[in-house]
């Protein structure tokens, strides 16, 4: 078994197995691609057992936050809503019809289009928010601890532009 570092992660022994087993192979992009997925599935427990406490799940925290992000009134379209939290729509109508039942949206007509239909964050919904958003950013700062100032500006910066050539398609498929 090789040798790994003692501030080795657990993508380290990934990389360590691939160049045992298969050498020939190029798994470079691991170091990246593996320890984002690692990262965001370490965090995500954390930030769900959060939104909980205060009644809503990440997907119901999304849709919250767009439309308090819309500004006033706070509603959007449901399309506009899909394009915004790049769902689709089947998705939105799963989560507004949850939301809906828990008193966080209503549906109301739309006053430009009549066969429209806006989704509005109620009080409800602004207050469960509200009350959420601190910790949630609290927990993504504690995440980011182990980053100096400089590093965590670097990582965003590098991650930026990682996005930004994904979803041109510069990136590969999505």
């Amino acid at each position: 078994m090789t040798e790994l570092a003692a501030d080795a992660d657990a993508i380290d022994r990934v990389l360590a197995d691939w160049r045992r087993e298969r050498p020939e192979l190029d798994t470079g992009a691991v170091e990246v691609v593996g320890r984002i997925a690692r990262a965001a599935a370490l965090i995500a427990p954390a930030l769900e057992r959060n939104l909980a406490e205060h009644g809503l799940s990440s997907a119901g925290f999304d849709l919250l936050a767009t439309l308090r992000r819309a500004g006033e009134p706070y509603r959007l379209a449901p399309r506009e809503l899909a394009a915004r939290t790049l769902k689709t729509s089947g998705t939105i109508t799963a989560r507004v019809d949850r939301l809906e039942a828990d008193g966080f949206v209503v549906r109301e007509a739309d006053p430009d289009d009549r066969r429209g239909v806006l989704v509005r964050l109620t009080p409800a919904g602004d207050a469960a928010l509200t009350a959420a958003i601190p910790s949630h950013l609290a927990l993504q700062e504690e995440a980011l601890s182990g980053l100096t100032a400089r590093e965590h500006d670097q990582l965003g910066g590098l991650l930026r532009r990682l996005l930004v050539g994904i979803e041109s398609g510069a990136g590969g498929s999505t």
